[in-house]
């Protein structure tokens, strides 16, 4: 492709110098692309030793040792093949780690392993059939690794320059004429001077300076890999994804996994958009025009999956659904559930409540224990989840602390823990990062006593603003 990809004469030489526009790793855990810090990010697995039983605090986990060995022992069922059919169901009050427990057995299945969670009200909340999000859920929960063999230029971004030129045909304004990329390997350094459609793909991928990347010689598909780990921060962000410094030349040939779920290809071919990616090629072989997903579709893009897995070059990688608040579903809802467990393909599905017995939604006279038909109950295996004691509340609000790096001050984690047992878990958690901002704006590094205390007064939990509410409604507020 020299028409659109024009490596400089700087070669892969290893005395090569780096751009003059490089920007040094940082020395701290600042860094220019913006992480979100999720409310799971510290939980990393189960935590469970060689022979299956729970390492106390391990893998971001504090407690529920019960809950986490048995879904060590789902864990193995679903690796040797004999859950299909089945679900596991998670009760308890809330705030007790069952959506915690839920993404632990996805991380054990596999770095790569697809994780769907969802509501069980949202099922109602969508202009779509309400057995259709379910449908949904499970294909996005259903991945499909494809392996090629391509020539490719791989390394870390050094350097990235646009270069403006006029406007050829309004001659207003300017244009970009093509753009210069700097890429290094532990070998050495290449410099690329690329089309202006290829620097189109590296804005829509977000792709900035210390961003490992690969770009097809073929085609100029663009695919951001993840940060350099030269710029990693001491805390491991669920939303950023840290890798080594690719070895080897820039330009080189390399086997390719990419990894997308059958939801992706679903939408792609309802929807088609074009281009080299694998959804836009996979969707090139079934019909276009579509404008919704159907049954037929889903069955036409079941048979091209089913090709590539027999040839041997993708293979199926079932995932996790995970579907909490479950006695939200309907009685319609709980019977497509039971036929989606039935399927040949079905993800490991992870159904969560914090209900005892109740009616069962969209029935006026069936009740049910944790309002699930008993039908479904019969394929589910039920773990418990319990209410965490005042040590362990202090040692997860610790855990969020460090994650967030947040500095807290004398004191102020006995309090918290405090809150957490007279309210929950999460109450106590989410007073975290506001009375950080409070402390920052008092010119402080760190979390004190009187912004949990001014927090407390802010915010409010469930039990106390029920009581307030409470008093107004029976006239006893003065």
């Amino acid at each position: 492709m020299s028409s659109v990809m024009k490596p400089s004469t700087a070669g892969a030489s290893s005395s090569t110098p780096v751009a003059h526009n490089a920007v040094p790793p940082p020395p701290s855990a600042a860094a220019t692309r913006s992480s979100r810090i999720a409310p799971h990010s510290h939980i990393k697995g189960l935590g469970l030793n060689a022979e299956g039983f729970a390492v106390a605090d391990s893998a971001g986990f504090i407690g529920q040792t019960e809950a986490r060995e048995a879904c060590g022992v789902v864990v193995d069922l679903v690796k040797s093949r004999k859950f299909s059919g089945r679900a596991l169901l998670l009760v308890g009050p809330p705030g007790t780690g069952k959506t915690a427990l839920a993404l632990a057995i996805s991380q054990e299945l596999g770095a790569k392993v697809p994780f769907c969670p969802m509501v069980g009200s949202e099922v109602y909340s969508t202009e779509v059939k309400k057995t259709e999000v379910l449908a949904e859920a499970f294909r996005r929960a259903i991945g499909l690794r494809i392996k090629e063999t391509k020539e490719v230029y791989e390394g870390e971004v050094t350097e990235l320059t646009p270069t403006e030129s006029e406007n050829p045909l309004s001659g207003y304004g300017k244009t970009v004429s093509h753009v210069i990329v700097g890429l290094k390997t532990v070998r050495g350094t290449k410099q690329l001077r690329l089309d202006p459609s290829i620097y189109e793909a590296i804005l829509k991928e977000k792709i900035q300076v210390g961003d490992v990347i690969y770009i097809e010689a073929n085609t100029g598909a663009v695919k951001r890999v993840g940060r350099s780990d030269a710029y990693a921060s001491s805390y491991d962000l669920e939303s950023e994804t840290y890798v080594p410094l690719p070895k080897g030349d820039v330009h080189k040939k390399k086997e390719l996994v990419q990894d997308v779920t059958l939801g992706d290809l679903d939408a792609a071919n309802a929807r088609p958009q074009g281009g080299q990616d694998i959804m836009s090629v996979m969707g090139s072989l079934v019909k276009s025009g579509r404008t919704e997903i159907t049954e037929k579709l889903r069955r036409e893009v079941n048979r091209v999956v089913k090709g590539y897995v027999d040839q041997g070059v993708a293979e199926v990688v079932p995932g996790v659904v995970f579907i909490d608040e479950v006695h939200m579903l309907d009685i319609e809802c709980f019977t497509y559930l039971n036929a989606l467990l039935e399927s040949p393909m079905a993800p490991t599905v992870v159904l969560a409540t914090n209900r005892g017995n109740a009616l069962v939604r969209g029935t006026t006279d069936i009740y049910a224990p944790h309002g699930v038909p008993v039908d479904l109950l019969d394929r589910c295996l039920i773990v418990r989840t319990t209410p965490y004691e005042k040590d362990a509340i202090a040692k997860v609000v610790q855990l969020r602390a460090n994650v967030e790096g947040l500095k807290l001050g004398e004191g102020v984690l006995e309090r918290l823990a405090q809150k957490g047992s007279d309210s929950s878990l999460r109450y106590a958690l989410q007073l975290l990062t506001p009375a950080s901002i409070l402390a920052g704006l008092a010119g402080r590094k760190q979390i004190e006593l009187e912004d949990i205390d001014e927090m407390g007064e802010l915010f409010l939990d469930a039990k106390t603003s029920a009581n307030i509410i409470g008093k107004h409604q029976s006239g006893d507020s003065s």
